[in-house]
């Protein structure tokens, strides 16, 4: 996407907000026009009072000067109260906005994409395009109505200082905004890349410190943040240099402006085409009315910066998701009854399938444990009836549906799911139980706490439910954090439970009664179990066995026991 979509799509956010716009830019040309009045009545006053005239000449300069005065900061406050309103806003609608294009990419369409580096589209990208709202849209309005303004109102009387003015802003208006905008570029879009490589480095580095600080590699991940933390400070430099560079130019035609007003005024005051009290009038609204253009230079360097930040925003957010959802969703299914025939599926083209002509036959309340060395292909099936991930080959059929006719709520609102580390925000205990079912009640949490054998561990909890869980749930524990998993299961009551090896981390007694909670929670339910612990699916009514993504075995735990098959040497064995 090349600099004018992006700006054109960017201004495009404004539509909405056209009135709020307009009324900043309205409110900015009065602030412009009451400091002119200001330093033009200033200006008359001082230069009219040292002829010494009667005090009453001067009554009407007097309230001008409180009047615009008083309206410059009121004008000026108002102004900033409606751009940053609009501006706000804005800002607010573009998280929205990104939010919403992004969930349907996750997972599959944002596994090459690091988190920070996402973090720092979703939050310092969109806060870098305040520049570009508050600087780069409305003050160009405002310098052009003060142009237009200003040149009109010197010409009416005197057409040749009005032009001289006019050329002046012109140039402070456009020339040393595209001179500023051309030098501010490459630093512009340098500091943006810069900011970002640090930014995704500082989440890795956190994300990841106990395993840095255990290999002995924090050393080298600080220098990598340091390195990355001085390209981007050699960015800033380069922008502010340049940032100078405009500020003085923007003086230089100003004060050139002036001296040539006042060359050619001079004369006039000579023979008599102006007062001598006039051109000090002249010479400081001339001064103030560079007021409108002199924000024009900076807003321009950093056009640049704000426009890459548009095209990182708009980069993530065009892309295609790689699973659709039907154009027309089929009414939400009746049952669980699943059927899968001739599942194949591989993630790239360059990688082996991960699922091949798999099948499987589930109906509501049957439970299936799946078994099978790491990369065998069981989470896979799991992704794939999420509807995380697309499938080409074979069908899965769900309430005797295709599963791709059915919106993506509709499909996700009849499972439950626990995996192997499940997400607890950082939030309170409640917080993270109302993720399954916003609308549950205190007597149904406590429920399903009881359900999960969390119930007396709350209660003696200081603050109960209300309890901070931390970042991540660093405060609570492995089995505490099974435990609210199958809370938040039973509490979502859906007909068809998915468990991705839901006891892998814990230690052998938290392993044992977190099983035996989800097989009790999951009575009468439709399970599907995966597992590197064979003791826990003992009660599932099928095993199917997987290894390179092919279905080696199936049968009843019993049957495959006798056997002289895969299961059977693994269940022997004690490995995979």
């Amino acid at each position: 996407m090349n600099r004018g979509q992006t700006l054109r799509r960017l201004v495009g956010f404004l539509r909405p907000l056209a009135g709020w716009v307009a009324l900043s830019v309205l409110l900015a040309a009065g602030t412009v026009a009451s400091n002119i009045g200001l330093m033009g009545t200033s200006a008359y006053l001082i230069a009219t009072a040292a002829l010494h005239p009667s005090v009453a000449l001067l009554q009407v300069a007097i309230v001008g000067v409180r009047f615009f005065g008083i309206t410059r900061s009121v004008l000026r406050y108002l102004e900033r109260l409606a751009s940053h309103s609009a501006n706000f806003r804005l800002l607010a609608e573009l998280r929205s906005w990104f939010y919403q294009r992004l969930e349907p990419l996750a997972p599959a369409g944002l596994v090459d994409t690091r988190r920070g580096d996402l973090l720092d589209r979703l939050v310092a990208d969109i806060d870098g395009l305040e520049d570009f709202y508050v600087r780069a849209v409305a003050p160009p309005f405002t310098a052009l109505l003060v142009t237009l303004g200003m040149g009109l109102f010197l010409g009416i009387s005197f057409p040749g200082l009005g032009l001289v003015l006019a050329v002046g802003l012109v140039f402070s208006g456009v020339g040393v905004p595209w001179l500023a905008g051309f030098l501010g570029r490459q630093p512009g879009g340098e500091l943006v890349a810069a900011r970002a490589a640090l930014a995704a480095g500082l989440v890795d580095s956190i994300q990841g410190l106990p395993d840095v600080l255990a290999f002995g590699r924090g050393r080298d991940y600080l220098a990598g943040l340091r390195a990355s933390g001085r390209g981007a400070a050699r960015a800033q430099l380069r922008l502010a240099a340049r940032s100078g560079l405009a500020n003085a130019l923007n003086g230089l035609i100003t004060h050139l402006t002036l001296w040539v007003i006042l060359v050619a005024a001079i004369p006039l005051v000579r023979v008599g085409g102006m007062e001598g009290v006039t051109l000090a009038v002249v010479a400081l609204v001339t001064l103030a009315s560079f007021e409108a253009s002199l924000p024009l230079g900076p807003a321009a360097q950093r056009l640049d910066a704000a426009l890459k930040s548009g095209q990182r925003l708009f980069e993530a957010a065009d892309a295609v998701p790689l699973v659709l959802p039907p154009a027309q969703p089929a009414p939400p299914p009746v049952s669980v009854d699943l059927q899968i025939r001739g599942l194949t599926f591989q993630y790239t083209p360059d990688l082996p399938p991960a699922l091949v002509d798999f099948y499987l036959d589930l109906a509501p309340g049957r439970r299936v444990g799946l078994v099978g060395p790491s990369g065998a292909g069981k989470s896979t099936l799991v992704n794939l009836l999420l509807r995380f991930w697309e499938y080409e080959r074979g069908s899965i059929r769900l309430g005797g549906r295709d599963l791709r006719e059915y919106a993506f709520e509709d499909v996700r609102g009849q499972l439950s799911v626990i995996g192997q580390t499940p997400y607890l925000f950082s939030g309170t205990l409640r917080s993270n139980l109302l993720l399954a079912r916003p609308s549950a009640t205190p007597a149904e949490l406590q429920q399903a706490l009881a359900q999960a054998r969390l119930a007396d561990w709350v209660a003696r909890l200081p603050r109960g439910l209300d309890t901070w869980v931390g970042e991540r749930g660093v405060q609570v524990s492995g089995g505490e954090r099974q435990r609210l998993a199958v809370a938040r299961g039973w509490l979502r009551a859906a007909p068809l439970w998915l468990l991705d090896e839901p006891t892998a981390h814990l230690d052998p007694v938290n392993r044992r009664a977190v099983a035996a909670m989800l097989l009790e929670a999951t009575r009468g339910r439709s399970v599907i179990w995966i597992s590197h612990e064979l003791s826990e699916l003992a009660e599932m009514d099928e095993i199917i066995v997987l290894k390179d993504g092919r279905l080696m075995e199936r049968g009843a735990p019993r049957d495959l026991a006798e056997r002289a098959g895969w299961y059977a040497r693994w269940r022997q064995n004690r490995v995979f």
